[in-house]
């Protein structure tokens, strides 16, 4: 082989493996699986998970944590949309949240309310390579004040 191939497949080789570092390196929580529900169980509180999702922490904005956390934690689910669709359809209620709308679709959406609180849940399908369920759950006061911005 002449020098010009050789340096080609040891860049390859390096980009490969630069490439399955990344994709390995994410920010899922670590620990047994009893830890890693403890710890999302910490910063969600009462919201009940499928089991084995872990929360994309880039993806998530969590202000607050427990039962009073606002904003949205996005979730790899490895069952498929439909299971998580009813696995929520199903547990929510159970944890005393109610159910305000369900729409089962290419992206589903759930929308419960549990006292003051507001919880919003889409669903999509994962790609190829990475969880086979998106999960985005957005929580916020039922009555947060909106204030349309004004027109100049």
């Amino acid at each position: 082989m002449n020098a010009f191939l050789i340096s080609r497949y040891i860049a390859f080789a390096a980009l490969v493996a630069l490439l399955g570092a990344c994709a390995s390196s994410g920010d899922s929580p670590t620990g047994t699986p009893a830890e890693v529900q403890e710890t999302q169980t910490q910063l969600l509180g009462d919201m009940p998970l499928p089991a084995a999702s872990k929360i994309i922490g880039s993806d998530s904005l969590i202000i607050g944590r427990g039962d009073n956390w606002v904003g949205r934690v996005v979730l790899s689910g490895v069952q498929s949309p439909t299971d998580i669709y009813a696995y929520f359809q199903s547990e929510y209620p159970r944890a005393g949240w109610t159910t305000i709308s369900a729409v089962k679709s290419k992206t589903s959406i759930l929308v419960f309310t549990k006292g003051d609180r507001t919880s919003t849940i889409e669903l999509n399908e994962g790609s190829l390579t990475g969880p086979k369920t998106l999960i985005t759950i957005t929580s916020s006061p039922k009555n947060a004040n909106v204030v349309a911005p004004s027109k100049k």
